[in-house]
């Protein structure tokens, strides 16, 4: 049971409550995800929080996983199936109270049906439509979905796609009510109530990423183009560094050859652990012991210099690829030639 000094907490002043008790180096990472309003508000609600019991911290934290777990479980698999998973872990009337706060906040995205959807199925029902119809609802996808109903598009439908999806920003209710209504006979429909963020850079270049190599070079060519900096812009989303974990020992160990040892010490310092074992573990013990080493005397080192580092070395990577000295492991359908 929550104490009153956490029901009287407002749901700022929790979240300041969750990223205090992460620590520095997790709260960083949720950082990077906020805007920069959000971040603002939420670095105000840290600096003015109060020292809270233990037991407060915990009942805190105990109320942030169920609603992480309502959301999870309402977005895979519908309100039922939330409501049977959440009466099980917590009862009747705990799962009640989780919904009714989730449901306040989650909107249900338009053309949720597609997410479960074969992509075989889904490129039949989209092949006669037009790009812009197609981007719309890809858009709603899984980016996985989106790549391979993108690899099968005509080459030039493809580009289209490719374009609009990553031009897109919002759409309104109207717009999406509009297309909804013209499938609606083959598919069941969800409607949104407002405006929704969909589309653009970041999200096709997650769909880049699950494209087969052919069709990326293809689309990459076609549209630089037509517009050298939007894909330029999208191909600097493709590949972060963790994305390290996608590489073979042998394409590791040939990036780290060309890495400078500051930049590969700043990396590894706002890494998490796999990505630093992976590393370490193609390296010479030799070089893994200095690094290690000047990994424990560096301290005080600015967030943004270490994404400087990493971007250096996603560079160098990127660059390597290009020049066919390393292979990035991708889904689709990649020939390999032995």
């Amino acid at each position: 049971m929550a104490s009153s000094t956490v029901e009287e907490m407002s749901t700022e002043q929790k979240a300041a409550a969750v990223i205090v008790s992460l620590g520095a180096d997790k709260a960083s990472t949720i950082y990077k995800h906020l805007s920069e309003d959000d971040i603002e508000k939420l670095t105000i609600e840290v600096a003015k929080l109060k020292h809270l019991e233990a037991d407060d911290t915990l009942d805190i934290l105990d109320e942030f996983y169920k609603t992480c777990l309502t959301q999870k479980v309402v977005t895979d698999g519908g309100m039922e199936y939330a409501r049977t998973v959440l009466e099980k872990a917590f009862g009747e009337s705990t799962a009640q109270q989780l919904l009714e706060r989730v449901t306040k906040y989650l909107k249900v995205r338009p053309f949720e049906f597609i997410r479960k959807s074969d992509p075989k199925n889904l490129y039949t029902f989209l092949s006669h439509e037009r790009p812009q119809t197609i981007a719309l609802i890809l858009s709603y996808a899984d980016s996985e979905q989106a790549a391979s109903v993108i690899g099968e598009l005509p080459k030039e439908v493809g580009i289209q796609v490719v374009e609009c999806i990553a031009r897109m920003e919002s759409a309104s209710p109207e717009a999406i009510k509009v297309v909804e209504n013209q499938l609606r006979k083959r598919f069941e429909n969800i409607l949104s109530t407002d405006f929704t963020a969909i589309g653009g850079v970041d999200y096709i270049a997650d769909v880049m990423n699950h494209m087969d190599r052919s069709n990326e070079k293809y689309i990459f060519d076609e549209l630089g183009k037509k517009d050298a900096e939007l894909a330029d812009t999208i191909r600097k989303k493709m590949f972060v560094f963790e994305d390290i974990l996608l590489l073979d020992n042998r394409s590791i160990q040939r990036f780290i050859r060309d890495c400078e040892v500051k930049d590969l010490v700043y990396a590894l310092k706002g890494s998490d652990d796999n990505v630093k074992q992976l590393i370490f573990s193609n390296m010479s013990t030799r070089m893994a012991e200095s690094v290690q080493s000047d990994l424990e005397i560096t301290v005080g080192v600015r967030l943004k210099d270490v994404e400087e580092a990493q971007q250096r070395i996603v560079g160098i990577i990127r660059k390597l690829e290009e020049a066919g000295e390393l292979i990035i492991s991708k889904g689709g359908k990649d020939e390999i030639i032995v």
